[in-house]
């Protein structure tokens, strides 16, 4: 009867010890959410070289068929969706550093802001926060010397304030991680000297001095793939000379690599 007991102890045991493997093991392989927040420019790449008219009919997009192929050959359960953000209505059409600080920072909360999800909400719902700036964030005017947090002006200074803010916001969120493109630029026919000069002054900034590595904050270089480390656009890369829109040939090479780095930061990869 003792040795009966034992046995049972033993098989229990061993049935606890399985379930706790099982329970770990699908967490390994849980679903992984991902969200890319972006306007036009973020959508020419999403899309990438499908084309339109199939993208309006069916959805299909190149991110999310790189993703597909990924999870059935390396047997992962990555999600990525797309929003626009924010919306035209009624926050209005602009994602500049202002704009993500206003919306994640200084509207912080459990609540949407002007009907935009807070980090407090998104970051309940993805696992991975993807967000970016569109090419308007290149019209940098000169710094004055008096930089302001809550300023909606383009200048250097308050970028530099705005972003500070974001990191630590997104420093509270260590189970979660970020990825920030770097500024998108304009075509040489739409953007000033100065302007160019200034803006790759803030990328340098971003990528020497903001990024930190080992944290939960990523920077992927949308900026350099842009320029070829010029400081415009190329513009056989612009959907035309005088549109900053990526072309559809640039958005299907760039968008795997987009999809790639990604995965990168997913599976740790990338510091």
């Amino acid at each position: 009867m003792f040795t009966d007991m034992k046995l049972q102890i033993k098989m229990l045991s061993s049935l606890l010890l399985t379930l706790i493997l099982i329970g770990c093991n699908s967490k390994q392989i849980e679903m992984e959410k991902i969200i890319f927040l972006h306007h036009s420019t973020g959508q020419r790449i999403w899309i990438g070289e499908t084309n339109r008219y199939i993208f309006r009919l069916t959805k299909r997009n190149d991110i999310q068929s790189y993703f597909k192929n990924w999870n059935k050959k390396h047997k992962t359960n990555y999600v990525i969706t797309e929003q626009t953000f924010p919306a035209a209505a009624p926050y209005g059409w602009k994602n500049d550093p202002y704009d993500y600080y206003n919306i994640w920072v200084k509207n912080a909360g459990d609540k949407p802001y002007m009907n935009e999800p807070t980090l407090e909400i998104l970051t309940r719902d993805y696992n991975v926060i993807i967000f970016k700036h569109c090419y308007p964030v290149s019209n940098i005017k000169e710094d004055t010397g008096n930089p302001d947090i809550n300023s909606e002006e383009r200048r250097v200074e308050n970028f530099k304030l705005q972003y500070i803010a974001l990191k630590n916001k997104m420093h509270e969120f260590s189970e979660n991680k970020f990825i920030i493109w770097t500024p998108a630029v304009q075509v040489k026919n739409n953007l000033t000297l100065e302007e160019a000069q200034r803006t790759q002054i803030f990328y340098r900034w971003i990528k020497e001095e903001w990024d930190e590595k080992g944290d939960n904050v990523f920077v992927w270089d949308f900026y350099q793939y842009e320029t070829d480390g010029g400081l415009y656009l190329k513009d056989e890369y612009s959907t035309t000379a005088f549109d900053s829109h990526p072309n559809r040939k640039f958005a299907g090479r760039i968008a795997p690599i987009f999809a790639q780095f990604i995965l990168d930061v997913i599976e740790g990869k990338i510091e």
